[in-house]
């Protein structure tokens, strides 16, 4: 360009949105009317996004009932938080705007009780620890997220060992005290565990695939990260009394611990 340039910019008029309600597989596990506690599968997007604008956990809450709160937008209606897509595990929907509030500014005020479970790669040193990095978007990929000590926002995880296994990974119980996009595997994958099958931020599906222990015929299949949200506790809007809700370990990833357990024993 050239001083003296000019530009013209032509913006089309926005494109109505109206999301239609589909049938969409998601597990109740609690409902009444205020909220719904729901375990969603690995796989399923949370809400319309680019390239995911049907099919969406959305979707499917509008098929099941159509009292969502609005406070989250046409394209958000009744969620309060969100899970990445291959995250499995529980959520909690608001019903109306009321709920949406009081659950949100949980929170925001960390007292939302979080709980995952997380297979990692590599035997982790200790039986506990936190990790305290600060997170930002990526500085070149920009839908990705890293550690930025100078620019991040404070992001704090404790994790817990659950079990180790011999051929090189470990089980761990990961809570949040804060909720920064990708924490998790942002922070494992930073201090050299990244999540099983975390291809964003670990080891690739070719990887896997070309491991000795993969090689052995003993391990599933997998096609997602190893991370499930198994644990979620808060305030109820309208109750006033604390609930806590538990989704055990989806098959893939059950099936997966299984198996290292009995390469375990085989090595013994």
């Amino acid at each position: 360009m050239k001083v003296g340039d000019k530009i013209s910019v032509l913006i089309p008029p926005p494109s109505a949105s109206k999301l239609e309600a589909e049938p969409v597989d998601f597990n109740i596990i609690h409902e009444d009317g205020s909220l719904i506690v729901l375990n969603k599968p690995a796989g399923l997007v949370v809400h319309p996004a680019p390239g995911h604008a049907t099919g969406t956990l959305v979707h499917g809450l509008l098929q099941h009932c159509h009292d969502l709160s609005g406070i989250g937008g046409i394209l958000r209606p009744g969620i309060v938080h969100r899970l990445d897509k291959d995250t499995s595990g529980l959520m909690v929907i608001a019903k109306n705007d009321h709920a949406h509030t009081f659950l949100a500014k949980q929170f925001k005020n960390k007292e939302v009780k979080k709980r995952y479970i997380a297979l990692v790669h590599g035997r982790i040193k200790g039986d506990k620890g936190s990790i305290d990095l600060p997170i930002a978007r990526h500085s070149t990929k920009r839908k990705q997220m890293s550690v930025a000590l100078s620019a991040g926002r404070r992001a704090l995880t404790f994790w817990e060992k659950i079990q180790e296994f011999g051929n090189n990974f470990s089980l761990l119980s990961v809570s949040l005290m804060t909720g920064r996009t990708h924490q998790i595997r942002v922070h494992l994958s930073h201090i050299g565990h990244p999540v099983v099958a975390d291809s964003v931020y670990g080891h690739s599906r070719k990887w896997l695939k070309r491991n000795a222990v993969c090689q052995t015929g003993m391990l599933p299949f997998i096609d997602r990260q190893m991370l499930h949200s198994s644990r979620l506790g808060f305030i109820h809007p309208d109750q006033g009394r604390y609930l806590e809700f538990e989704a055990p370990l989806p098959d893939d990833m059950e099936q997966m611990v299984q198996a290292l357990k009995l390469l375990d024993l085989q090595n013994c």
